[in-house]
């Protein structure tokens, strides 16, 4: 019976040992598991969930720099690009128009001066004017007298227009562009200067006392006047006009009348 018995115990033992070792493995695997899921959230997953915000703002920064810097030079392009026509230099000085931001004229013709004087184009930039009128105002009793600006808005520039001097008045602060065909200025005529009454110049009337001429400026302009002398020297006449029915005497500038 001894011999019976003990083989039957030699095999129930391994098969205790059998099941009760996979039963101790279920029992700390599931622990193992849950230690090293926690350990990975904690740590490893969040690091990398950082770094790849960090990453994907750095990128986005850089793209909008770029974005931005693209747009900044093209802007700039436009702005600063001297026109091609401009690679000759022109023969005598002009007068041209400037249009600025209202109110700044002054501060524009300013800069402009500045500018010039800085670098040493006199030569290429002659004269910068703000066209004003005294105009006297009447409040009750008093009056008072002040400047007003007979072009708000624009400034005048006499210049010989090449590649240095079109680009120094252009981009001066406050400038918004030439007056002219798209970026290309368009000097004035020496008629439009006379009229404007920019800048004084010698006029050829060939008049005589007993012409009639026609005054295009000033308090009686559309009248037409009878010259009883006329001064070329000084640029002046003296006249009669015809009001309401009576000749009056008037002295008027060359720069005020028409030969008819």
């Amino acid at each position: 019976m001894s011999e019976e018995f003990v083989p039957e115990v030699q095999e129930s033992m391994p098969q205790e040992a059998a099941a009760s070792e996979p039963a101790e493995a279920e029992a700390v695997k599931p622990a193992d598991e849950s230690i090293e899921a926690e350990v990975f959230i904690d740590e490893d997953s969040k690091n990398a969930i950082e770094a790849a915000k960090r990453s994907t703002s750095a990128e986005a920064k850089a793209k909008r720099k770029q974005a931005a810097a693209r747009v900044a030079e093209r802007l700039s392009r436009e702005k600063d690009e001297v026109p091609s026509t401009f690679f000759r230099r022109s023969k005598e000085a002009k007068w041209y128009i400037v249009h600025t931001y209202s109110g700044h004229e002054n501060k524009v013709k300013a800069n402009i001066e500045k500018l010039v004087e800085n670098r040493g184009m006199q030569d290429l930039v002659l004269q910068i004017i703000v066209p004003t009128e005294t105009v006297v105002e009447h409040k009750g009793d008093t009056s008072k007298a002040r400047e007003r600006k007979i072009f708000p808005g624009y400034v005048i520039v006499k210049m010989i227009v090449t590649n240095e001097s079109w680009y120094l008045v252009r981009n001066t602060q406050g400038v918004t562009g030439f007056v002219g065909q798209g970026s290309e200025p368009i000097p004035l005529t020496e008629e439009e200067v006379r009229r404007m009454g920019i800048e004084k110049t010698s006029i050829v009337l060939n008049i005589a006392a007993g012409d009639t001429v026609k005054v295009i400026s000033g308090p009686f302009k559309g009248f037409t006047a009878l010259v009883d002398e006329a001064n070329e020297e000084k640029q002046t006449l003296k006249a009669k006009v015809d009001m309401f029915g009576r000749m009056t005497s008037v002295e008027l500038e060359y720069d005020q009348v028409d030969k008819l």
